[in-house]
Order: C-alpha cells, then sequence, then structure tokens
C-alpha cells in the first residue's frame, strides 16, 4: 500500500470539539511558552482525552520543551486514540498489514497519522537510550510502509550509523 497516495480532505483535526475545548486550544496556541500554555492543553486535555487536536498540541509542546518522557506518554495515548479509531489491535506490536487495508478504507489520513506518531514514539525512545523498544517502534513502521514513504528506515539507519562510528571511535 502506497501511503502517498490518497485523496482525502478529511484530517484528524477536522473532528469536532466543544467550544470549551477550542477556546483552551486557541488561548494555549496564543499564550505559547507562557507558564500558563501547559494548564490550559491539561484541562483541555480532561475535557477531551482521546481528541486528536488535544493530543497533538499537547505532545508539541512537550516536545519542543525537550520534555521527552513526558511527550513519549502523549504518543502512547495519541497511538491509542487512533488505533481505536481504525480498529487496530491495543498493542502496536500486535499490527500486522492486514489491518492497514481495513483502516485505509476508513481513513487513510488517520492511518498515515497513527504510522508518524509510531516514527515519532520510536524517534523518543532512541533519543531517551531506549534502544530496543525505539528501534523495535521503527521496524514495525518500516513493515507497514514497505515504500519507506513516512522516512522510518532512512531515521533507523541514520542511527545504526552512528551507533558504528561510536563503536569506531
Amino acid at each position: 500500500m502506497d501511503l502517498m497516495d490518497f485523496d482525502q480532505t478529511t484530517l484528524y483535526f477536522d473532528d469536532p470539539v466543544s467550544p470549551e475545548v477550542e477556546r483552551l486550544i486557541d488561548a494555549a496556541g496564543a499564550g505559547y511558552g507562557s507558564d500558563e500554555t501547559e494548564g490550559l492543553l491539561l484541562r483541555a486535555y480532561f475535557l477531551a482525552p482521546t481528541q486528536l487536536v488535544v493530543l497533538v498540541a499537547l505532545y508539541r509542546t512537550y516536545f519542543y520543551q525537550h520534555r521527552l518522557d513526558d511527550a513519549l506518554i502523549v504518543a502512547d495515548r495519541t497511538l491509542a486514540a487512533a488505533g481505536t479509531r481504525l480498529g487496530f489491535p491495543a498493542e502496536w506490536e500486535q499490527l500486522h498489514a492486514q489491518h492497514l487495508g481495513y483502516a485505509a478504507m476508513r481513513s487513510i489520513g488517520l492511518l498515515r497519522f497513527y504510522l508518524m506518531v509510531l516514527k515519532a514514539a520510536g524517534y523518543i525512545n532512541l533519543r531517551l537510550g531506549r534502544a530496543e523498544q525505539g528501534e523495535a517502534m521503527l521496524e514495525k513502521l518500516i513493515e507497514m510502509d514497505s515504500h519507506d514513504r513516512l522516512g522510518g528506515q532512512a531515521l533507523l539507519d541514520v542511527y545504526r550509523a552512528a551507533l558504528q562510528e561510536e563503536v569506531a571511535a
């Protein structure tokens, strides 16, 4: 399946949110970097814990603040929320190619999003020194994205080359 071959207008952020959640996200965006940003996003999360736009905003906040442990928690919750919508198994390790066909019929955009979150979680695990988990996540991405449209193989190659250089030094 070519993950770049799709014509879809609805994406994860097109799901309707309540006015209160929208207000909280807007306020967090307007005050990005302030001490209030995280609190606003956490309130939005408590109101809509499976709303992908909320999870993405919270993830980005933590990632750009280099709070990788927190970003990874949000990535895991995002995988669960998106995976549920796609009918995926609860554990990404149990994902198989046959799941992709069913997911693509539901939403190719959401499928790509799920796989990008898997890639992000793999990358964060590598950054945190959790090589086994990070590599396993990227290998699962590569298994699901045989054309490497999402760049999982390239990321894993760069990581492994850096390890080789470290060993050689």
